[in-house]
């Protein structure tokens, strides 16, 4: 497989680190703020969504709903956002998933670019505080992207600004909506922990590692 790509592009939330807990509790946080309770496993809903979309799922387990306007629903966003980057402002190397510097370092001495693909807005700010920002050619500004994951848009993205065909590269997921972008992007797809639409599926990065190596 190292020689038969040219490009890399990785999720982040679940693949080079893991901040699902932390995105979930800061809707737990809001929804509590809001008045209502959140059950343990949106946090597999929101997973690989945009923060906007995510929302809307958070909203819908409020048992006294109302309508929000776009503005309104931003501010929300933001103040999750807020809350997120409280939990994450502590990041470091430490929090990179085991196998992640050896894996950026296998494929960097093989001349293969990568990229990052990630919902997270915050993530440029992660990839600083976990010191891995110097191996990544390319990292797409999920804002550039008109549609979010399933659709394609963020990979084909993360293709065009490593300068190369999706059939040129492997996309790496750790959500089914992230798998799905993968596929309809024509990148070849790697699943990372428990995925049903993915043919090759590892438990996490270190025994991706373990194959490639």
């Amino acid at each position: 497989m190292i020689k038969k790509y040219k490009g890399f592009v990785f999720d982040l939330d679940g693949v080079l680190t893991e901040t699902s807990n932390a995105h979930f509790e800061a809707w737990r946080e809001l929804a509590t703020e809001m008045g209502f309770e959140l059950p343990g496993h949106v946090i597999d809903e929101v997973r690989g969504i945009s923060r906007l979309e995510s929302l809307d799922i958070v909203l819908s387990y409020d048992h006294k709903p109302k309508e929000y306007s776009y503005d309104e629903k931003v501010a929300l966003a933001t103040r999750k956002n807020n809350l997120y980057l409280d939990k994450i402002k502590a990041y470091s190397q430490a929090d990179l998933s085991e196998g992640t510097i050896e894996l950026l370092e296998l494929l960097k001495s093989n001349h293969i670019r990568i990229a990052l693909a990630s919902a997270s807005n915050n993530a440029p700010f992660l990839l600083d505080a976990m010191k891995i920002k110097h191996y990544f050619d390319a990292v797409v500004d999920p804002k550039s992207i008109s549609n979010g994951k399933p659709a394609p848009d963020i990979f084909l993205k993360a293709c065009e600004m490593l300068d190369l065909e999706p059939h040129e590269c492997v996309g790496i997921e750790d959500a089914e909506a992230g798998i799905e972008s993968i596929k309809s992007a024509g990148l070849y797809p790697i699943g990372i922990g428990k995925l049903s639409n993915c043919e090759e599926v590892y438990p996490d990065l270190k025994s991706l590692l373990s194959h490639l190596l």
